[in-house]
């Protein structure tokens, strides 16, 4: 997402944007329409029974303390709008479109869900085992790929432009997770999850040690920011943009969020602490509301799996539990209050009364 004022004189391909702003330029169209037209079945999800909640307040969002109540919606409950996948992450929403990408990485496919009439197709297949998705400034799809080891960008034409998938010559390991920061850098993550064996990626042996980059807007270049975290994770900006947390996925002996300060302009970064223990919860991927509080795909195990949000100051506030582990998220909808959370086999959604921040 974006930063509001630094948007670009015509945002066509901005996530708040409504169907009617949809881009008049056919190959545009092209981007937005996607790869694959055909429906995919939607499975009834048997390993994962759920229901949605018969009666308002949904009991699956828990309130932790009082600072949540104002954005929790009495009368909106989590819906599943999507199921039958092997594991789901990395959802992105199109609001110039009015779709939901999300990658099945075993199943080596991109999802989409049309919000008009809520079908579900293949967007792309093979995807290259892709994981985390994100949209740069001018709206294109930016995405992480385990089996090519890169970080591609999709053109408007629905051409695919490498953006890095090498640093000092070595090979990238498998980027996981990436964001765009309001100077139009991206940001991604690159542990070596998808190398690990040949289920979400090829086994091979990494040659780069967990790292942190970021690609500048203007030459391209790739440069290593954060190198000393164990499994570096989850990005994701302040909705200022002065911040950048971290996930770090393999810290003993709770997994931690990182919280860095922004220097240069978006070019360094600053000060490193640690912005929330997860005490026995696993932290995957987070985005922040428009008042900064960060949303958490949170796990794992019972009473734990869903998603955890945060204050700015580290607080827990409210928990919305699902029966599946929540792997990654985004705001989206017409208004941009809508949660989608990609969770295992299947992606829920909710209403909140907050939105989305413009950044990460």
């Amino acid at each position: 997402m974006h930063d509001a004022d630094m948007r670009p004189p015509r945002p066509a391909f901005q996530g708040m944007l409504s169907a009617g702003d949809a881009p008049a330029d056919p190959s545009r169209r092209r981007l937005l329409a996607g790869a694959g037209a055909a429906a995919v079945a939607v499975l009834p999800g048997q390993a994962y029974a759920w229901q949605p909640a018969a009666a308002y307040p949904d009991p699956a969002i828990q309130v932790l303390d009082p600072a949540f109540e104002p954005y929790r919606l009495f009368n909106a409950g989590v819906e599943r709008i999507a199921t039958g996948m092997r594991w789901a992450e990395g959802p992105v929403w199109f609001g110039d479109g009015r779709f939901l990408l999300w990658s099945d990485i075993p199943n080596n496919r991109i999802m989409k869900w049309e919000e008009e009439t809520g079908a579900v197709s293949e967007f792309r297949k093979p995807s290259n085992y892709a994981n985390g998705n994100t949209r740069d400034r001018q709206g294109r799809l930016v995405t992480c790929e385990h089996l090519t080891r890169r970080v591609t960008r999709t053109e408007y034409d629905g051409s695919v432009t490498v953006l890095m998938d090498n640093y000092q010559g070595k090979p990238l390991n498998s980027p996981n997770d990436v964001v765009c920061h309001s100077d139009g850098s991206i940001w991604f993550s690159d542990p070596p999850f998808g190398i690990g064996g040949n289920y979400e990626g090829r086994k091979a042996t990494a040659e780069l040690p967990h790292t942190v980059y970021r690609i500048d807007a203007a030459s391209g270049k790739g440069e290593a920011m954060i190198t000393d975290l164990k499994g570096a994770n989850g990005l994701c900006f302040a909705p200022d943009g002065s911040q950048l947390y971290v996930v770090e996925g393999r810290a003993t002996p709770n997994r931690l969020i990182h919280a860095y300060e922004v220097a240069d302009g978006g070019a360094g970064l600053g000060n490193r602490r640690v912005f929330l223990d997860a005490q026995g919860g696993t932290i995957d991927g987070m985005r922040c509301d428009a008042d900064g509080n960060l949303w958490c795909g949170w796990g794992m195990g019972e009473d734990k799996d869903g998603v955890m949000v945060v204050s700015p100051q580290g607080k827990r506030l409210g928990h919305i539990h699902l029966p599946e582990r929540c792997a990654n998220l985004c705001f989206g909808g017409a208004q941009h209050n809508r949660l989608f959370m990609a969770s295992s086999h299947s992606i829920y959604a909710l209403y909140v009364s907050t939105q989305g921040a413009a950044a990460g």
